[in-house]
């Protein structure tokens, strides 16, 4: 067997593979053998069938079969010795009129190859990273939220001012379909509250979303959609009221501190706001990483200049699938595609110049830490250290479970890379002001 390569340009190149009989013959022989001692043909007794009627039924198959498991196990030999990266898989070269009973066999592949390029980390324009901060306004609401959560619910024959109001908001153009609780002292609108006051339990209200909360990052939870889809939503939704309370705080005592956050953790009211504010920073710095990730993977797809080889890439898309694609086809899917491939193919240049691996170990320990985050949740919160073991290995059973959780980890051991690398300009902020400037 002899391959060679015909380079036709830097991102394409053609593989060129001879195959003689003798890289064959000895396997197809064989297999044919062992054909002959198990084939029941009638006429010839199990085992006794001549080997000339064998090779005229089985042999071309078996030649077939064959000569692609040598094409495939060493053109992959051969691509990995070479150290060739390619992009997509190697497309077989269309061979009219080709005769498998020749003494040798000869097979052309195309091959699109990954561009050479740089990924400076230092990158020369500032990327924003913002601190997200808890103020006044924000803490004394949530503590308010919590004397209302723990307070007494009073229930109400008709809605009148201040009180909460469930149900469900609908809109079928929108998709939305999601039960909700207005709290009346939260509407910004005029118009909504004077469609809801003195409403009862099954009456139906159409509310616009527009304008509608005095804080505008309310819209999301209550309608159930998106930040960035609640930040262009501009519809008209029915609201069917399903139940109308009157809430009477609960005092602001040490009985409440315990029940909130165990005995003597909190022995103040100044301890509670800091608490409040340490643990709603804590949760906003997952919001800021993320947003700064999104902004660097931006910014390195639109800064990192290659050529890719589109052609072929756009004739393996083509083909590869279960089902061909057209031309036009293609194309489209290669336009929606060539983004997430340009940001695959920088990311694996930054973990390979900066060597970031993925220890079985430490995605163990991720893993772990995952699961405690969950169990927390339930109210679990010191599980022992062998029942998240047990768990663990059998999320890490799961091979989906591995992709999902590997991705999680690299993003994270890429983001921490960014931080000490890339040119960062911190930017603080409240979570209102976050929502606007990221959400609009």
């Amino acid at each position: 067997m002899n391959i060679t390569k015909e380079q036709i340009d830097d991102l394409n190149a053609i593989v060129k593979v001879a195959i003689t009989k003798e890289d064959y013959q000895d396997k197809v022989d064989h297999i044919l053998s062992d054909y002959r001692k198990s084939a029941n043909v009638p006429g010839f007794r199990k085992g006794h069938v001549p080997m000339g009627l064998i090779k005229k039924q089985y042999g071309k198959a078996v030649l077939v079969d064959e000569v692609n498991k040598l094409l495939q196990d060493n053109l992959n030999k051969y691509l990995t010795e070479e150290k060739l990266d390619v992009l997509g898989n190697p497309l077989p070269k269309q061979q009219d009129n080709f005769d498998w009973d020749n003494e040798e066999l000869a097979f052309e592949f195309e091959l699109g190859l990954a561009p050479d390029f740089e990924v400076p980390l230092k990158t020369k324009k500032p990327i924003t990273h913002y601190k997200i901060v808890a103020d006044d306004k924000m803490v004394n609401e949530q503590v308010d939220r919590i004397l209302k959560q723990h307070g007494k619910l009073i229930n109400k024959d008709a809605v009148e001012k201040d009180n909460e109001v469930s149900g469900t908001f609908k809109n079928e153009e929108e998709e939305i379909d999601n039960k909700a609780t207005l709290e009346l002292d939260k509407i910004k609108s005029k118009k909504a509250l004077d469609a809801l006051k003195g409403k009862k339990v099954g009456d139906v209200v159409t509310l616009k979303s527009k304008g509608l909360f005095k804080e505008e990052y309310l819209l999301s939870s209550v309608f159930g959609v998106s930040q960035e889809k609640a930040a262009d939503l501009d519809v008209e939704a029915t609201f069917t009221i399903e139940e109308i309370n009157e809430r009477e705080p609960a005092k602001l005592d040490q009985e409440l501190f315990d029940k909130l956050f165990g005995k003597d953790e909190v022995k103040s009211e100044k301890d509670l706001k800091q608490r409040i504010k340490d643990d709603s920073e804590k949760q906003f710095e997952q919001q800021s990483d993320q947003k700064l990730l999104n902004d660097i993977t931006e910014y390195f797809i639109e800064n990192t200049k290659f050529e890719l080889p589109s052609e072929f890439l756009t004739k393996w898309i083509q083909t590869t699938g279960e089902n061909p694609l057209t031309e036009e086809e293609a194309n489209e899917e290669y336009e929606k595609s060539e983004k997430g491939l340009r940001y695959q193919l920088i990311e694996g240049k930054v973990i390979k110049e900066n060597d970031i691996q993925l220890q079985f170990e430490e995605l163990k320990e991720f893993a772990k830490g995952f699961i405690k985050q969950q169990m927390a949740q339930f109210g679990q919160l010191n599980p022992q250290e062998e029942e998240l073991d047990n768990i663990a290995a059998r999320v890490l059973g799961n091979q989906d479970e591995v992709k999902r959780l590997s991705e999680q980890l690299m993003s994270q051991k890429l983001l921490t890379l960014y931080k000490e690398k890339v040119n960062l300009k911190t930017k603080e902020v409240t979570y209102e002001n976050f929502v606007k400037e990221v959400y609009g």
